[in-house]
């Protein structure tokens, strides 16, 4: 049972913070909708006519949920790591929409639809990953599409062929072997490691990094470049997102030394910056540099973001540095932990028109959006204005101040607007109420003169470029 979210607890995440148990009941929420997807899409594969899901497919589709079910049998926690690892979601979601879609006339009621086909063998390859995670034997025959086998949260097969082709894969003793069908290559061998991730010296081995735990106690934060379903390749470039991307080893190594100066950086930020990466946080996914960027460097262009659908997981290009790599994460989880908490609670009834100005964006933006965006801008503010504090060199303290400035008057610009709003629950109100109160208490330590004119003048330019893109703030 999910214990309730207390207004104690409500009041914690307006301040952009939260305890343990605080997080807790929010991934606890998020977990059980997860279990709760993955039940309806074999209840959908159950229901669906035989030109949707013919008698084959669902045969092979619950001989899947059999092998899920033995492994979680031997090992319940590593199998919850494959079913609630965070790229599990926007495949179940893209599943079940398939199986519940009216079957196409041209369909013969023997072979699914070509994308559903690829969505539902990729539940074998989940139940696979998870049973060697379990550290069950078996074996079976798997499809591989586009080049790769991918095995959620291990790694993945690259293949000789770019067409589907069938992989034989077996798992006994603590050694997994995949054969490619018809392939003049001999078979690949690969080890799961103690640290989680699976290992292979063959280079058509492409395997998930596991990077350590912010936190002992806590599992490992996989760098997943190789699942298919990690971006859904639409939309991306219409946030400022650039595509998903295969890292080769020696970005590999860049990402993993980035990392490992994370943890003290978000702990200057506060004890809630530690447990919220380490309770939220599950997963990276790396994107290239965003469009239109220069070349990589100090000065680098950067780009972030998440999906509610994939909880848990934050897709970003390579940080410049691992402060800026703290500051992607405090301001992504910040989206994370909102929109589980909306999942939650409703925090307003506004309708979803774009109509608002946001100085971080040029179009306008709906409520939903401000708030989220408030919201995250808020926790960088706070976040920065503790690095500047604690900043030994020059340089550091400039950059940090000038972060906090700008993201303050940001906040400070939208705030009105969601204080104003009629249509708050009495959640959101509870909400919007804590995040004024942080951001009059950021007063307590204001940035240098220069750098909170600056701010000022760079929001008010952000206004008068957003009016004049997009005229008068529509009512």
């Amino acid at each position: 049972m999910i214990p309730p979210l207390t207004d104690h607890m409500l009041r914690q995440l307006g301040r952009t913070e939260g305890d343990s148990r605080t997080l807790e009941v929010l991934v606890r929420d998020q977990d059980t909708r997860r279990l709760v997807l993955l039940r309806a899409l074999l209840d959908a594969a159950g229901a669906a006519p035989a030109a949707v899901c013919p008698p084959r497919a669902l045969d092979r589709l619950r001989a899947d949920w059999a092998l899920l079910e033995a492994a979680e049998r031997a090992d319940r926690a590593a199998v919850r790591a494959v079913l609630l690892h965070p790229l599990t979601g926007p495949w179940a979601r893209r599943c079940l929409r398939g199986l519940s879609a009216p079957a196409p006339a041209s369909l013969s009621g023997t072979v699914p639809d070509p994308e559903l086909r690829a969505d539902l063998d990729h539940l074998s390859a989940l139940a696979a990953a998870a049973a060697i995670r379990a550290g069950i034997p078996f074996a079976t025959r798997l499809t591989a599409h586009d080049g790769l086998l991918a095995l959620p949260t291990l790694g993945a097969l690259r293949t000789t062929s770019e067409t589907p082709v069938a992989v034989d894969v077996a798992f006994r003793a603590g050694e997994l072997t995949m054969r490619e069908d018809g392939a003049a290559v001999s078979p690949l061998v690969a080890h799961p490691q103690p640290d989680g991730a699976t290992g292979s010296a063959d280079p058509r081995w492409l395997p998930v990094l596991a990077l350590p735990a912010v936190r002992h106690g806590i599992g490992p934060v996989s760098l997943d470049d190789v699942d298919p379903y990690r971006t859904d390749g639409r939309g991306l470039q219409r946030h400022g997102l650039s595509a998903a991307t295969h890292i080769d080893d020696r970005e590999r190594k860049s990402w993993a030394e980035s990392w490992a100066g994370v943890a003290p950086l978000l702990g200057i930020g506060g004890e809630h910056r530690l447990t919220e990466a380490a309770l939220l946080l599950r997963c990276l996914v790396p994107l290239g540099p965003p469009p239109g960027s220069g070349p990589v460097g100090e000065s680098a262009a950067h780009c972030s973001g998440t999906r509610r659908e994939a909880f848990g997981a934050v897709l970003s290009s390579k940080p410049a540095t691992p402060a800026y790599f703290a500051s992607t994460l405090v301001h992504e989880l910040q989206h994370t932990k909102l929109a589980a908490l909306c999942a939650l609670v409703p925090l307003h009834h506004e309708d979803a028109e774009p109509r608002h100005f946001a100085p971080w964006r040029s179009d306008p933006r709906p409520f939903d959006g401000l708030l989220q965006g408030a919201y995250s801008h808020i926790a960088l503010a706070d976040y920065w204005q503790r690095f500047a504090l604690n900043a030994r060199r020059v340089t550091h303290r400039d950059l940090a101040w000038a972060e906090h400035a700008r993201c303050r008057e940001q906040v400070g610009a939208v705030l009105p607007v969601l204080a104003g709003s009629a249509a708050l629950t009495r959640e959101g109100r509870v909400l919007v109420n804590e995040m004024i109160a942080l951001y009059h208490r950021l007063d307590d330590c204001p940035p240098p003169t220069g750098h909170l004119a600056r701010a000022e003048a760079y929001v008010a330019t952000a206004k008068v470029i957003w009016q004049q893109r997009n005229g008068p703030r529509r009512p």
